[in-house]
């Protein structure tokens, strides 16, 4: 009995000095890992300060296939939130945001230590070769964290680091691929209102379009302000020529709502664009699937066997990509008028 007794009491002072001891060591925690990704900031932002991405690129699923998602009422921007189910269930919220700058969240995490909470952040730097994202958490581990960590020999700081430095490429993958995402929609026929335009004409190939396209659209903008002209429409682009080698003829264009009279020597003059019957394609994506769209209108004309009328083809960019930084978002509209 007295032995017991003894063992008791031995292993009660075990117990009181193992406790002191893991109590008194340091349990605070604040890991930080960063990426440079050459994407727009403000589309790393609103990806992140949706959790209805994070299922896509966060790194966790990986690692827990059990992992079930649950998504509250508002997902975005502060009082946004998401929880989930597994081996560590847990759940998040926003609680602060700088638009395309900061975020801030709690996260609550259950482990076998019992429920931890942490302070999670975000910032998106501009930087000469991109945007730096820097992912970061920081809180204080509970008595039994301590205890689990020191006996089942667990990483914490470098399994985070490799969990996070997982999910910031998940992230740049994810990203990069939602960029990409592009649409093409057969309109059929339907008719073009017209009106008036001001325009430069130029040649170009299929190498330097876009430079030129730019350059032209700079120098009738300029000329535009400098006449007190008023734009009334969207920026288009009439092809006078298409050659199979790539080459063409275009001429750049913006709409005005009135006639304009161009007395001195300029490259840049006015025309008139009728009324138009034609096939309407539209593209949702970057310019370069253009082409894509294109084929798909060429082909709906051969398979219900139109004929193209002598009036050019046109393309109208029905949003401005300054306002949509992801190419995913732009519009384009292909007119290719037929008989």
């Amino acid at each position: 009995m007295k032995v017991l007794k003894l063992l008791f009491f031995l292993l009660l002072i075990f117990l009181i000095g193992g406790a002191i001891y893991f109590a008194s060591k340091d349990g605070r925690y604040d890991i930080k890992e960063s990426r440079v990704i050459q994407v727009p900031a403000s589309i790393l932002y609103n990806t992140v300060n949706d959790y209805k991405t994070w299922e896509q690129w966060g790194p966790w699923k990986k690692e827990d296939s059990t992992m079930i998602f649950s998504y509250d009422a508002t997902t975005v921007g502060i009082g946004g939130g998401y929880s989930w189910d597994g081996a560590f269930p847990g759940a998040m919220k926003t609680t602060a945001v700088q638009e395309n700058i900061a975020i801030e969240q709690d996260l609550n995490l259950v482990t076998p230590g019992g429920e931890r909470a942490s302070k999670v952040g975000w910032e998106f730097t501009p930087t000469d070769t991109g945007v730096e994202v820097s992912w970061k958490v920081e809180g204080e581990h509970t008595l039994m964290d301590k205890v689990y960590f020191a006996f089942s020999g667990t990483d914490f700081e470098g399994d985070m680091r490799t969990m996070y430095t997982n999910g910031l490429e998940g992230l740049e993958t994810y990203v990069r691929e939602k960029m990409e995402d592009h649409a093409v929609s057969i309109q059929g026929i339907t008719e073009y209102g017209g009106g008036f335009y001001v325009y430069k004409t130029t040649s170009a190939s299929g190498t330097n379009i876009s430079n030129i396209m730019a350059q032209n659209y700079g120098e009738i903008m300029q000329y535009m302000n400098q006449k007190g002209i008023t734009q009334s429409g969207m920026p288009f682009t009439i092809y006078n020529e298409m050659n199979p080698n790539g080459s063409i003829i275009m001429s750049n264009a913006i709409p005005v709502a009135n006639a304009v009279e161009i007395t001195e020597e300029s490259t840049v003059l006015s025309g008139y664009l009728p009324k138009t019957k034609a096939v309407k394609v539209t593209l949702k994506g970057n310019y370069t699937y253009l082409d894509k769209a294109w084929a798909e209108a060429m082909q709906y004309i051969a398979q219900y066997q139109l004929t193209q009328s002598e009036q050019k083809p046109f393309e109208i960019y029905t949003n401005d990509p300054g306002n949509y930084p992801n190419p995913a978002d732009w519009v384009t509209d292909i007119y290719i008028p037929v008989e």
